[in-house]
């Protein structure tokens, strides 16, 4: 009897693993637009971060995790007195920026938050830096900072177009361990076999499921998902950078790579679906195209499907206002995604279960005229029983258009809608916001909210003089570029 066994030939990478390290060390970005958007990144991301601060749920995941470590040259955390080893770094800049579900946002088949990377690239390029200079070396500037930025919002961007990692369980944190591993790798001088093997390590690591940003389970893991996702990667870059072996069919190998074990079956009915089917689609090849179009959020903490609406809200509240207790009805007319991804009923435990909720969201600018991130808390929503009154009576209906533009590469649109019927059968007009503040089509209208938005940011941490001065070198795309990485985050440190 002959035995089963497997061809021990050992295949080349797969040929996404070598399309993104084949873009991470040769593309050169020639965009302004996306050299400016980067910087304007750059400000806004750390501004969300500095903002966390001042939420101990917050901080209490932050500094080493032995307490009295000393690192020499170890990478610093904004807004913070902490010096750690890079993994560490990364993954408390990584918790801060997305703590507030603030920072920018990318909405394709699959969404995500691509300046979630800074936390690896940031905490990577300090330390790098410093070493640099205690050699004697040139330091890292801030311009390879934002080229590194640009980069990994490509790689995640690109991957998330036509590909849905939530539709089979999967949390869009992967896209931002793959992302991150690639450019980290890059930034501590990989070569193409290094980044290679890196990025097979992150494609075969174990991936985390959606479960925390879902009803009934929505928690605060949602909050430094990412930031544990870009530390990781400092790791995977690290083991690679010392030669450890890369999984070169760590998507394509029959039965135990990626895409069998994790990418073939569909969350609707289990069914295995085609070979074909079953492997990553590219809508475009890599360059700055995710970079230029990312979406800013710039008014409101809230999840991206909801801005629109959350706008909306804003500009019905003078009408309703002093009549919220004669609503009949709220009828929000919205996309697939929303619908599928934060629209709620019933009991909403904690402020992660409510940032993620479109009728809260909605209800909280509608009665009180803003949303801020205090609105979350429970405190606040104990103390407003209309918000939940104001949930109750919302009917949420999807527009066909809504949904095909929110797909289209040309439109790329997150539209909402809101009307409000009274009781004695009067109404408000439809309110339509097709395009939020922060997308790239309202760039001229929000640029300088996001400036106001990153200096209210540095107040909360910063004195006047500090804070003008990081304000007016981030303002400078030259003068930033060109100056240290490790000068830079010295400017941040308390």
């Amino acid at each position: 009897m002959s035995a089963n066994f497997d061809t021990n030939e050992r295949p080349d990478y797969d040929k996404v693993i070598q399309d993104i390290a084949d873009y991470v060390i040769d593309y050169k970005v020639d965009s302004d637009e996306a050299w400016d958007t980067a910087r304007n990144c750059l400000m806004d991301t750390l501004g969300c971060g500095l903002l966390a601060l001042r939420f101990p749920e917050c901080t209490k995941h932050l500094g080493p995790l032995v307490e009295g470590t000393v690192v020499p040259n170890g990478a610093r955390v904004p807004g913070t007195q902490f010096r750690m080893d890079p993994m560490k770094a990364a993954w408390d800049i990584g918790c801060v920026i997305r703590w507030l579900d603030f920072n920018d946002t990318w909405l394709a088949a699959e969404w995500g938050h691509p300046s979630d990377n800074l936390g690896g690239i940031l905490a990577t390029a300090d330390f790098i830096s410093q070493n640099r200079v205690s050699r004697g070396l040139e330091p890292l500037t801030m311009k390879t900072v934002l080229e590194g930025m640009i980069k990994a919002h490509e790689i995640q961007g690109v991957l998330a177009l036509e590909n849905s990692f939530n539709r089979v369980g999967l949390d869009h944190v992967v896209l931002v361990k793959v992302a991150s591993t690639a450019v980290v790798t890059w930034l501590m001088g990989g070569n193409r076999e290094q980044i290679l093997a890196a990025v097979s390590q992150a494609w075969v690591d174990g991936q985390s499921l959606r479960t925390y940003r879902h009803a009934p389970n929505a928690g605060s893991r949602k909050s430094w998902a990412a930031g544990d996702a870009t530390s990781r990667a400092v790791r995977l870059a690290d083991i690679s950078m010392r030669g450890e072996m890369g999984i070169p069919g760590a998507l394509t190998a029959p039965q135990w790579g990626f895409y069998d074990i994790l990418f073939n079956k569909t969350n609707k009915d289990q069914k295995l679906k085609s070979k074909e089917d079953a492997q990553f689609k590219f809508q475009r090849d890599y360059g700055s195209y995710v970079m230029e179009n990312v979406l800013f959020k710039i008014s409101f903490p809230a999840e991206f499907h909801s801005q629109t609406a959350c706008e909306a809200a804003v500009t019905l509240h003078p009408q309703v206002k002093d009549r919220l207790d004669d609503i009949e009805k709220i009828v929000l007319t919205t996309h697939e995604s929303a619908i599928r991804i934060i629209s709620k009923k019933g009991d909403l435990a904690n402020p992660a279960d409510r940032d993620h909720c479109l009728q809260y969201m909605t209800a909280v600018p509608l009665a009180f005229g803003n949303l801020v991130a205090e609105h979350y808390e429970d405190d606040f929503h104990r103390s407003n029983p209309i918000i939940d009154e104001l949930r109750e009576k919302m009917e949420v209906v999807e527009d066909e258009r809504y949904s095909r533009e929110y797909h289209d590469p040309d439109k790329r649109s997150i539209a909402n809608a809101m009307q409000i019927f009274f009781k004695d059968g009067s109404s408000t007009d439809r309110i339509e916001v097709e395009y939020p503040i922060g997308h790239r089509l309202r760039r001229e209208e929000g640029i300088p909210v996001l400036e106001d938005k990153f200096k209210r940011n540095l107040a909360t941490r910063f004195p006047i003089g500090r804070t003008n001065n990081i304000f007016s070198l981030c303002k400078d795309q030259k003068k930033l570029e060109q100056t240290p990485v490790h000068e830079f985050m010295d400017m941040f440190v308390i």
